[in-house]
């Protein structure tokens, strides 16, 4: 089942299987901002990781001396929610853990994700309870994929991220396991700009870590139209696009992929969090498109 949301600025599009928007039009700039989502390239949109990010080392985490087998995200992108509230510029969607979820992450939660829109902006918040009788350990992020080139006639490497602020922070090599290398490469030195090219992702994703921006852009040398992603709550951020394909990927992470040398123990695992037995956690990401 689909969802539209409709404000006097966007016009907003999404999926019930995985909670995915899949189109955001600007009424007033007449452009689609999201990825087509062409299966041969990458066929999701932008789905949301969880109950992990990334991957796990041998696909398997430790949680009291009990091995749990978890794909690469997790599960909730391939599930269907449900709707719990509705109206013209907002939505909730609600999955629940079930006897099968269970077997593969061994916490009973509600998951919401709220999509509203506000003037240009589009937000979503990550809404999750604990209403199991144990503390509950997990990751969440986005992967929204935004169309680039935005505008007709121009060219991928037209178009370029800015941070809000100067920053100096290596990236994080991803591992051919898709882990997270010990060792951080050099990357941002004394800037806030990234080139986008066809060869930038071509070791998978950029992994960056504790950034002192808080808001990433993407705009082009050849119009005016662009977004700004504002990730205040996310301690990761990964960027990423498949090879040749028109997208880029801005992608804010409460939790990261498994360290190469991790122990696969779920509770010490990097940028884990954590909800107390009846207890909820949320955070908020947000786009403004012009």
């Amino acid at each position: 089942m689909n969802v539209t949301l409709e404000n006097d600025n966007l016009l907003v599009k999404i999926k019930s299987k995985g909670a995915e928007v899949f189109s955001v039009i600007g009424k007033g700039t007449h452009l689609e901002y999201m990825w087509s989502g062409d299966p041969a390239f990458w066929g999701k949109t932008s789905p949301v990781l969880f109950p992990i990010v990334g991957t796990l080392k041998g696909d398997t985490f430790l949680y009291k001396n009990k091995k749990y087998n978890l794909t690469r995200h997790g599960f909730a992108r391939d599930l269907e929610f449900e709707i719990t509230e509705s109206g013209r510029d907002r939505v909730v969607f609600t999955l629940d853990s079930t006897p099968l979820s269970l077997q593969k992450y061994p916490f009973k939660f509600r998951l919401k994700i709220k999509y509203t829109l506000q003037e240009s902006f589009l937000y979503v918040y990550y809404i999750l309870e604990n209403i199991g009788n144990e503390e509950m350990y997990f990751s969440i992020g986005g992967h929204p994929a935004f169309k680039v080139p935005l505008v007709d006639g121009t060219h991928y490497t037209d178009h370029y991220l800015v941070f809000n602020k100067i920053e100096t922070a290596p990236r994080w090599p991803i591992s051919t396991e898709g882990l997270i290398e010990s060792n951080p490469v050099r990357f941002l030195h004394k800037t806030n700009k990234i080139n986008l090219n066809s060869t930038l992702f071509q070791h998978d994703a950029l992994v960056l870590k504790h950034l002192q921006s808080d808001i990433v852009s993407i705009k082009s040398t050849a119009h005016s139209h662009g977004l700004d992603f504002h990730f205040e709550e996310f301690p990761f951020l990964g960027i990423w696009a498949a090879n040749n394909a028109d997208f880029v990927c801005i992608e804010p992470w409460c939790g990261i992929a498994d360290n190469v040398t991790h122990d696969q123990e779920l509770i010490s695992k990097e940028g884990i969090e954590k909800i107390e037995t009846g207890r909820s956690w949320s955070r908020i990401w947000k786009v403004k498109f012009y």
